[in-house]
């Protein structure tokens, strides 16, 4: 094989859930590399497996609910670190909360993440994830049995357990996140988080005191009755992962169901909700 690589550069609308499936989709052919943009996501695939209708069977590129634009170039000898470093920024998350990659210097926050994204999302740098973290950062977890459905980094999961939280489970459905997870529990040193693969499936027999669910709306519409049967009496819920236009029906969903709604944060569009039991 070669070491010289065609880069695919996507701008994605809407950009959480349609990079989920644009990566999901590309990963079933020959790419084996991703990392997060601004605007989207870049995907690699070596020259010596690639050839002009490598994206031709890919869906999402075809369809109405999402807009994608993307250039491609030639790259020799990619340095993946270096990829990262140019697209990973660290984070500060009201002063109190300090996400970065292990080439990012320490600061004195007092919850400081350390996280190496790879292939999965949740990085904290997306309006949800910065949500969750600011609800987290209010609420007094500790000795709280949790759950983080749709972990992805397990950033929330780790942040839960540094505040006092445990146990803790960690479920996403998605490989590269469910292996990412584990390393990144590793990393920080978790002691109560344990990762599964997965979907609400797993879920059935569980209680929780608080649940955590950065999905997007039409999973969280489809699978809320399990977090609703899976929440202690007096159980918190955090929701994220839609827009403020979505709020009718998750709250709709949330208080059919008996839960009665606490907070809002909201963040260029994107919304997070609390609710209790």
């Amino acid at each position: 094989m070669s070491n010289i690589y065609i880069g695919y550069h996507f701008t994605i609308e809407p950009k959480e859930l349609g990079s989920e499936i644009l990566i999901a989709e590309l990963g079933e052919r020959a790419f084996e590399s991703f990392t997060e943009t601004e605007t989207g996501i870049s995907a690699f695939v070596q020259k010596d497996l690639w050839d002009e209708m490598i994206l031709d069977d890919i869906h999402i590129l075809q369809s109405d609910e999402f807009t994608i634009d993307y250039t491609f170039e030639e790259i020799e000898q990619v340095n993946w670190n270096e990829e990262w470093e140019k697209n990973f920024e660290a984070i500060d998350v009201d002063g109190n909360c300090h996400v970065r990659a292990p080439f990012h210097p320490k600061t004195d926050a007092e919850f400081d993440i350390v996280i190496e994204p790879k292939m999965s999302f949740g990085t904290g740098h997306h309006e949800t994830t910065h949500m969750m973290i600011q609800h987290l950062l209010e609420i007094d977890v500790t000795g709280m049995k949790t759950l983080d459905m749709g972990c992805g980094t397990a950033i929330l999961a780790i942040l839960a357990e540094m505040k006092g939280a445990q146990p803790i489970d960690a479920i996403d459905i998605d490989n590269w996140c469910y292996l990412n997870s584990i390393e990144n529990a590793q990393r920080n040193n978790c002691k109560h988080v344990t990762v599964y693969e997965g979907e609400a499936a797993l879920l059935a027999g569980k209680k929780y005191d608080l649940i955590i669910a950065n999905i997007n709306r039409n999973i969280l519409l489809n699978d809320m009755q399990s977090y609703v049967d899976s929440l202690n009496p007096n159980g918190t819920l955090l929701l994220s992962g839609f827009y403020q236009e979505d709020i009718p029906f998750i709250d709709a969903s949330c208080t059919e169901k008996g839960l009665t709604y606490v907070k809002k944060f909201e963040r260029n569009n994107w919304v997070s909700l609390k609710y209790v039991n």
